[in-house]
């Protein structure tokens, strides 16, 4: 099963359990340490993109919010109805192209699956999308995949 369709059917389901329905404290501590409101910022696997709404209550009006399926990114339209249409990505992150001073990501890079070819193109894309002064900041969590894959996989010891 792709990407597309996993999270999809995810969402249809209702098995978001790591939905909490706010902005993680790392990240909302993060965030609160920024002080260029102008720069651009990604924010992949999105989901229900909880941060984007902090950073747009916050003065922040450049975010870019990525996610494969369409289902969280209509949920933040329907909450948000302000935010701009062209900064919301129905995108594969590895395909997007475009430059970031920030990539901000909660738990994104933890929902791939755990290889080593994953992780390469993860940070070989971050690196594409980054400007060459750019952050990647991120929250990961330490989780198996068995559910997902048939085998116990942790990204964290």
């Amino acid at each position: 099963m792709d990407d597309k369709t996993y999270w999809t059917q995810r969402y249809e389901a209702g098995s978001t359990g790591w939905n909490i329905g706010y902005p993680s404290t790392p990240i909302k501590e993060f965030a609160d340490q920024l002080t260029d409101k102008n720069q651009r910022i990604l924010i992949p696997g999105a989901g229900n993109a909880y941060e984007a709404e902090y950073l747009i209550e916050n003065g922040f009006e450049n975010i870019h919010v990525l996610d494969v399926s369409e289902i969280p990114l209509n949920e933040l339209k329907n909450r948000n109805p302000r935010f701009p249409e062209n900064q919301i990505l129905h995108e594969d992150f590895f395909t997007h192209t475009g430059t970031y001073d920030l990539i901000l990501e909660q738990t994104f890079f933890c929902s791939l699956v755990p290889t080593d070819e994953n992780r390469s193109r993860y940070f070989e894309q971050m690196h594409r999308l980054l400007k060459p002064d750019g952050i990647l900041a991120g929250l990961s969590v330490r989780f198996s995949l068995d559910r997902r894959y048939g085998k116990t996989a942790l990204w964290w010891q």
